[in-house]
């Protein structure tokens, strides 16, 4: 029998060795559509997920039944992990071996789940995993998230009472607490757009973007169509134009309708192994995960997560701000945002270059993984090394996770 001492050795050289490190074999995404107007707000997350996890499926030629957790971010539709997300795997053609369940960290669902995955493999708990998020902002309006009646005694707490801040408000104690000009937001805002349009009009969103078959209806008239394209993005749009709009939250805020991220429908999905796994599968090797890390920040003022979430992931890959060749940073806000990269003094070439959440919108569970879907083609574009994703998290959080391109 294999003593105490031997199995535990053999327990770490499989939990620190190479072979053991985690891999990215896939990432795809839905396109993103406008909540209530755009080519998906008829289309369930059930849908969306599924055709996402068949493109991972075709692609990778991974058999499904390697595949042993299945971990999904979803914000807005309640319970979507129970029956929901286990029923999309068998539309995919999964078997009824693999486990699901979901995550909700809000804004960092999608990111969260990602980890979670990545986590398990780390700890030899599975070899391969799917991970994504989902989210339909048509069907599940954001007031559909509300719970029952808080405690009264929460509102008498003035960090639990800013936990339910409207985002809005929250970016604007920002613009006030530190002085963002409403000129550098509606820059930044018109500068995700400019990128945002040059980057589809080149065609760097084609392989990173399944199409998505599904149903619209219309003028009370149902028509099957395929969506392909993000529908967010406004060419026209300039710093001058959206000078012109009003504030939205406060009468004398900065943050407004052109400067904050759109309300959108949308998926994206993460297929996760450790090397040794994806070598013996012949899965595709694009990328190496390196780690997660999420903060806590005051509530009032959540939109500085990625300020604090960056340094945190950053350190725990060995890493200085300057290492990393490509930041995707969610765009909750202009205010936010530029903030962060302010912060941390982050070359703003490398923020966001194909454009952000300002542009493309904003599905709240979906976004982690759809910045990573959206992070390695650029990497790859730049034959750089080490990319970031990050994001700020309603109720006062951050997360940030940290990648390296294997494909150069």
């Amino acid at each position: 029998m294999e003593s105490a001492g031997r199995r535990l050795e053999t327990i770490k050289q499989h939990l620190t060795g190479a072979e053991n490190e985690v891999v990215i074999c896939a990432a795809f995404r839905s396109p993103l559509t406008k909540a209530k107007r755009g080519g998906l707000k008829d289309t369930t997350v059930e849908e969306i997920l599924a055709q996402l996890f068949e493109k991972v499926l075709q692609n990778t030629k991974v058999d499904p039944n390697k595949i042993e957790e299945v971990v999904i971010g979803n914000v807005l539709k309640v319970g979507a992990a129970g029956m929901s997300l286990r029923l999309t795997q068998f539309m995919a053609g999964f078997s009824d071996t693999t486990p699901c369940y979901s995550v909700n960290r809000m804004c960092a669902s999608g990111l969260q789940a990602v980890s979670c995955i990545a986590n398990a493999i780390k700890a030899g708990e599975i070899s391969i995993g799917l991970a994504g998020g989902v989210e339909s902002m048509s069907i599940y309006e954001m007031n559909s998230a509300v719970h029952p009646p808080l405690p009264e005694r929460a509102f008498k707490i003035p960090n639990a009472a800013n936990c339910v801040l409207p985002m809005g408000i929250t970016s604007d104690n920002i613009v006030s607490k530190y002085g963002i000009t409403r000129q550098k937001m509606d820059e930044f805002a018109a500068s995700s757009h400019a990128k945002a349009y040059a980057a589809q009009q080149s065609g760097k969103f084609d392989e990173e973007i399944v199409p998505i078959k599904t149903t619209i209806t219309e003028n009370g008239k149902t028509r099957d169509i395929v969506v392909s394209k993000d529908d967010g993005i406004r060419k026209e749009t300039t710093a001058a134009t959206l000078g012109k709009l009003r504030p939205a939250f406060k009468p004398t805020g900065g943050t407004t309708a052109g400067n904050a991220s759109q309300v959108t429908d949308g998926g994206a999905v993460v297929l996760l192994a450790s090397r040794k796994a994806a070598e013996a599968n012949n899965l595709p090797i694009l990328a190496k995960w390196h780690g997660f890390a999420a903060v806590g920040v005051p509530p009032e003022i959540m939109g500085v997560g990625p300020a604090f979430a960056i340094p945190k992931a950053l350190s725990q890959a060995g890493l200085k701000v300057g290492d990393v060749d490509v930041y995707e940073v969610n765009e909750a806000f202009a205010s936010q945002a530029t903030f962060s990269v302010d912060k941390l003094g982050i070359d703003y070439n490398k923020v966001n270059p194909n454009g952000g959440a300002i542009a493309l919108g904003h599905p709240l569970g979906c976004t982690g993984a759809r910045l990573i879907a959206t992070l390695l083609p650029e990497l790859r574009r730049r034959k750089g090394r080490f990319g970031v994703v990050s994001m700020c998290i309603g109720s006062g959080m951050g997360a940030a996770a940290v990648v390296e391109n294997l494909v150069r």
